[in-house]
């Protein structure tokens, strides 16, 4: 197979496949066998077939919890995927360099190669905006202090209307008591 019918999946459908799941980057199974053009069973038999190349940090399976925060970002409007009863294997960018040599295909080898490089690119992306990601980061922390101080102030007024309230009632109640007209 030649890179020209690989180039037909443009970086745009890769990238809206790339998951940020427990802190990292990951495609999952049912995407990857899309992509690679088989059938998603058909990539969990090889995977499992060579469990030992795929370490924690190369692969994972989605727990219940997991499967159910993921399905709930697509709303209804996907049946496809939230259908999904068993969760998938979500694959790193290791996992994703190991998969070729599982599925030991022209087409995975070829798909495998744009799919990192477009993680390296994210990769050189973070690593060239790094300053900028640390500055958004500690202006976000800025906001988040003023809007604390905010909300204080606003139960300083509040606290302070109420207590001009009491004095209002205060001064403004009929006395009672032994009156005494004072005449000189």
């Amino acid at each position: 197979m030649n890179e020209d019918n690989v180039v037909l999946i443009p970086d745009e459908l890769i990238l809206s496949k790339i998951y940020q799941i427990r802190d990292m980057n990951v495609m999952l199974d049912m995407d990857l066998a899309e992509l690679y053009g088989v059938e998603t069973k058909q990539l969990k038999r090889a995977v499992r077939r060579n469990i030992n190349r795929f370490p924690p940090d190369f692969m994972f399976e989605l727990s219940q919890k997991e499967l159910f925060n993921w399905r709930s970002q697509f709303g209804t409007s996907n049946r496809e995927k939230m259908g999904l009863r068993i969760p998938p294997f979500a694959f790193t960018e290791y996992g994703i360099i190991m998969l070729a040599s599982v599925l030991n295909s022209e087409r995975a080898v070829q798909v495998n190669i744009r799919i990192v490089r477009i993680f390296l690119k994210m990769r050189e992306i973070l690593l060239a905006h790094k300053d900028f990601i640390e500055n958004f980061r500690q202006i976000d922390h800025i906001l988040a202090e003023h809007d604390n101080k905010i909300l204080l102030i606003f139960e300083y007024l509040k606290q302070l209307e109420q207590d001009k309230q009491q004095q209002d009632e205060q001064a403004n109640r009929k006395r009672i008591g032994f009156k005494q007209d004072v005449q000189t």
